[in-house]
């Protein structure tokens, strides 16, 4: 009966490793439908060897599941995966190409300070210039340091670098 412990932890073990993969690998859902399957399956391990592992289990599936589902939607965006799906097309490293048509074309590529939160509209300065700008991510701080991306009218999109 022994058994039925080892295979209940272990088999909520991998469920956890799964979730953790699903961050960095984009299946539609799949790995997480996966992993729903093997906490499942652990719980009814624990249950069937004893029914006070079985509710130690289930609250660790009830609580820790929508906890690390949190964790994983705050730390995506900071994964290869999650800065292709925000970003779009390449990686971060990448430059778009110079873009036609504006005046602050010029600046896509440099690197600038932001004065004012970028929530997602601010303001950043290069040099003594301050220019009004869009972040293509998520709210940036004033202080932080970002990349010019793109030149759209008066405006400058950046990300953070």
């Amino acid at each position: 009966m022994e058994s039925l412990l080892i295979w209940g932890l272990v088999l909520l073990a991998m469920a956890l490793a799964v979730v953790v993969v699903d961050l960095f690998l984009p299946t539609a859902g799949i790995l997480a439908a996966v992993s729903i399957v093997l906490a499942i399956a652990g719980v009814v391990c624990l249950f069937r060897y004893d029914t006070t592992w079985g509710i130690i289990g289930s609250l660790l599936v009830i609580v820790g599941g929508p906890s690390l589902f949190v964790v994983g939607f705050k730390l995506m965006p900071h994964t290869p995966m999650g800065k292709r799906l925000i970003l779009g097309g390449g990686g971060a490293g990448d430059q778009p190409p110079p873009q036609q048509g504006s005046p602050l074309a010029r600046l896509i590529g440099t690197e600038a300070m932001v004065v004012t939160d970028l929530r997602p509209v601010g303001v950043v300065r290069i040099g003594d210039q301050k220019f009004e700008a869009v972040s293509e991510t998520t709210l940036i701080r004033a202080g932080a340091t970002v990349r010019i991306t793109a030149a759209d009218g008066l405006s400058l999109k950046v990300r953070p670098v």
